[in-house]
């Protein structure tokens, strides 16, 4: 979507920040394409407070003096820095979603699916190395994110893989059991390529994503 030409007090859904838009505090959604950019600064603000910081050294000051907006701006669109915790949570879910997606539609195939989209995530972690910290506090400060994060990120591997078993690419699990625990362990092992190869240290990131799907290929049996 782009923005209308109608200046900054466009629509929200004129701007391409709706989903931004979407993880204001009940009652304080911005209407306008200003307000959604504004938001959107003060998120921006609060993933490098957060993520230098952690959330119990971290402050509303912090994030407004980041964001450059006044403290008033902050609780338009907030009620807390829990609050803006949350968001933050749920906003950056949404963008691993996002960067991964467009590497699947360009796959030859499921496993050349899952090889890209592990090449993109490492890419975003590489840019976002905050996201690590946010999520882990996330188990404390937002449990209701932290578990949604993760199901919700299984549940679209699992949906990929089933896709690809119905088309004959891959061999078809036989139980939903089963189904979830290739699901979890494919995210696990991309959590953990992310934090080694993106968070600790860098590595050619087609490279890694390489090796990791040969293991999903090949398994670990000798040949």
């Amino acid at each position: 979507m782009t923005m209308s030409s109608t200046g900054t007090d466009a629509p929200v859904a004129d701007s391409g920040l709706e989903d931004s838009a979407n993880w204001a505090s009940d009652g304080k959604a911005p209407r306008t394409a200003r307000g959604a950019r504004t938001l959107r600064k003060i998120l921006d603000a609060a993933l490098h407070e957060f993520g230098e910081r952690g959330f119990a050294d971290s402050s509303i000051v912090g994030i407004t003096t980041r964001a450059k907006v006044a403290l008033g701006t902050f609780y338009t669109y907030f009620d807390s820095k829990e609050a803006v915790f949350r968001a933050l949570v749920r906003d950056m879910s949404l963008q691993v979603r996002d960067t991964v997606a467009p590497s699947l539609e360009e796959a030859d195939g499921t496993l050349d699916g899952e090889r890209r989209a592990l090449a993109a995530f490492l890419r975003f972690v590489g840019g976002h190395k905050q996201v690590y910290r946010i999520i882990d506090e996330a188990e404390f400060v937002d449990p209701e994110g932290f578990r949604s994060h993760y199901e919700s990120t299984a549940e679209r591997i699992r949906a990929r893989l089933r896709a690809g078993a119905d088309k004959g690419e891959l061999r078809g699990e036989t139980s939903p059991l089963a189904e979830e625990v290739t699901a979890w362990a494919v995210m696990g092992i991309n959590v953990f390529l992310g934090l080694r190869f993106g968070v600790w240290g860098r590595e050619d990131e087609a490279a890694v994503a390489e090796a990791a799907n040969r293991l999903l290929s090949e398994g670990l049996e000798a040949r």
